[in-house]
């Protein structure tokens, strides 16, 4: 034979898309791993029952719900009839080997959580947006490595694959439902294909209705998909785009042109340091008419101003009238056709009010212009010497407040020792933060810092353990803002 064809390579897994619906499903165990297993077979719509003597919070969330039926003791060998597959995650190796061999003997499909040389099948590491699932199978070698190889493939796709896919699957039913006859199957493929192939992505993510019926139309009448315009909602409705226009703040930034018309540019102090502000806030603080300041702007950050200053005076319990205030002063001076450059400490978007003032200011016709500024939850640490991730101590920081609407203690997750929390405006309530900390297991020798006023000339540093921290700050005293 002169045609040659390529060779299989050995070692790999038939890997396909099983149908699970409506299929029992049996798991053995109640335990994470098993909730991970049971969440899979319950997004395939199959019917899941968990034999376990205790389950965890997530999989007795299920059970109340009834996504799930659970038998409340350990494993009988009567749980298999009726079974199309079985997965095991105990812990107990020997039985769940016991488990496997007993599942073999009657042909029933089984994966034994970590016991590789048991299982007909394993899982692999899967990305779903939609009807779209992708998975990564490294056959059993490297699943960490999988989990990223699944990272990196994922963040690839165009935006809105998903929704492309539920879109075409939409056209492709009512092509069928159009023209059903069977001789007409290669046209509907080849026209499909047309579409597919050529259309970008996030076009076919934007699919609605109308634009679905202009291409059946095409598709009845034969013409090439590529002809077909298809025009947004926003175009079709008339309804403006719901895409605001941004404005970035240059040397020559135009006023718009109406007349007592007026500038409003919300800018970020950073952390105290007015070295540390950005070249465009230093430039909107020179040009600005009016400053609407914070009432813990630093002193050095308001001595490079050289237009009024007006302050906030935000005092405990006064707070909503101090910003009623400043609402009512800036849209005076816009109406004056004025630049007014609202002012907020860190950055105004990290627990700054600062989404709360743009749709204020544009509910009466005003567009902010944005300056972002150092936010002291990850600079104000590092200005001391703190680094807020380590490679081998910390991978991950949260950041909460202190401070809640209503006056509540904030929502604190279980201790993770690869962590950093930091908690801003919270150093009032010290002794409340670190007994709710230590009822969520945060342990009593853990590192505390208190950082104050950092990027200011007299920024501190007041450090000891969970079990010491109040007793330290006690002694120092406090100097705010700080943060723990």
């Amino acid at each position: 034979m002169s045609q040659t064809f390529r060779d299989p390579q050995s070692g790999g897994s038939l890997i396909v898309a099983w149908q699970a619906k409506a299929r029992s499903i049996l798991i053995v165990g109640g335990g994470a791993v098993a909730a991970g297993r049971v969440f899979n077979a319950l997004e395939a719509d199959a019917n899941v029952t968990v034999v376990a003597p205790k389950l965890c919070p997530e999989l007795e969330y299920r059970a109340q719900a009834q996504q799930i039926t659970w038998r409340n003791r350990t494993f009988e060998d009567s749980d298999l009839d009726g079974s199309d597959m079985v997965l095991t995650a105990i812990s107990d190796a020997r039985e769940s080997r016991r488990i496997a061999d007993t599942c073999k003997q009657r042909r029933i499909p089984v994966n034994a959580a970590d016991i590789n040389d048991l299982c007909d099948f394993w899982f692999m590491s899967t990305h779903r947006d939609h009807s779209v699932q992708i998975a990564v199978s490294t056959n059993s070698k490297a699943p960490r490595l999988a989990n990223r190889i699944r990272r990196q493939i994922a963040s690839s796709l165009p935006r809105g694959t998903g929704q492309a896919v539920e879109q075409i699957g939409r056209l492709r039913k009512r092509i069928r439902e159009a023209d059903p006859r069977p001789e007409n199957s290669k046209r509907r493929m080849t026209w499909l294909t047309q579409l597919c192939d050529y259309w970008p992505i996030e076009q076919l993510a934007k699919l609605d209705s109308d634009n679905i019926d202009s291409l059946l139309d095409a598709y009845v009448q034969d013409h090439d998909p590529q002809s077909v315009r298809i025009h947004s909602a926003s175009e079709s409705s008339g309804m403006p785009s719901p895409v605001l226009p941004s404005r970035t703040l240059t040397p020559d930034t135009p006023n718009t042109g109406e007349p007592n018309r007026g500038r409003l540019i919300l800018v970020g102090a950073g952390v105290g340091d007015p070295e540390l502000l950005t070249v465009r806030a230093h430039r909107a603080l020179k040009e600005a008419d009016i400053v609407l300041a914070d009432k813990l702007i630093p002193e050095a950050v308001l001595d490079i101003i050289d237009c009024e200053i007006y302050t906030a005076r935000k005092f405990p319990g006064a707070a909503s009238e101090a910003q009623d205030d400043l609402y009512r002063r800036g849209l005076e001076e816009l109406a004056k056709g004025k630049c007014v450059v609202r002012l907020k400490q860190g950055d105004p978007f990290v627990y700054g009010r600062g989404g709360e003032e743009v749709l204020f200011f544009r509910s009466h016709g005003y567009e902010s212009e944005m300056v972002p500024g150092l936010s002291s939850a990850i600079n104000g640490p590092g200005l001391c010497g703190i680094p807020v991730t380590h490679r081998g101590v910390a991978d991950q920081v949260l950041v909460i407040s202190g401070a809640n609407r209503n006056g509540d203690l904030p929502v604190v997750p279980q201790f993770m020792a690869t962590r950093t929390l930091v908690i801003l405006m919270a150093v009032k309530r010290l002794e409340q933060i670190v007994g709710l900390l230590a009822e969520h297991g945060f342990p009593a020798d853990l590192p505390v810092a208190i950082v104050e006023r950092a990027g200011c000339s007299d920024q501190r540093t007041v450090r000891g353990s969970l079990h010491t921290i109040v007793d330290v700050v006690a002694r120092a005293g406090h100097n705010p803002p700080g943060l723990i």
